[in-house]
């Protein structure tokens, strides 16, 4: 049953990142922390399997894989929000870039223009 509500909880903070949309310091802390949390776990979970298993076990699911699966579900889905907020992030700065290349472009054309003639 706790898996549930912590899968759930986790889709919820999905798809608010996603709506939300813009990271924030805060939004890059709370990453940052989760990605060090999912390794140090991996690193016990290498080490030490059973405690796996027994952390599966108090959170309601049957067997340690499937928790590593749903963590690893949920951190692909993280990554996957956050490359496509990033990707949009990116497009909006190229369209900048290009507008602003375009308005040079055509001042440097005008300026040219004006000195032929004079």
């Amino acid at each position: 049953m706790i898996i549930k509500i912590l899968l759930v909880l986790a889709l919820t903070g999905a798809a608010i990142m996603l709506v939300r949309g813009r990271p924030t310091a805060l939004n890059l802390l709370v990453r940052r922390t989760l990605t060090l949390a999912v390794i140090l776990g991996g690193i016990v979970a290498v080490l030490v399997p059973s405690a796996l298993t027994a952390l599966a076990d108090v959170v309601g699911v049957g067997r340690g894989t499937d928790l590593v699966l749903y963590v690893l579900s949920v951190t692909f889905l993280f990554v996957s929000i956050s490359l496509y907020l990033r990707l949009g992030q990116l497009h909006d700065r190229q369209v900048e870039l290009a507008r602003r290349y375009a308005i040079m472009e055509a001042e440097l054309r005008e300026r040219d223009e004006r000195e032929r003639r004079s």
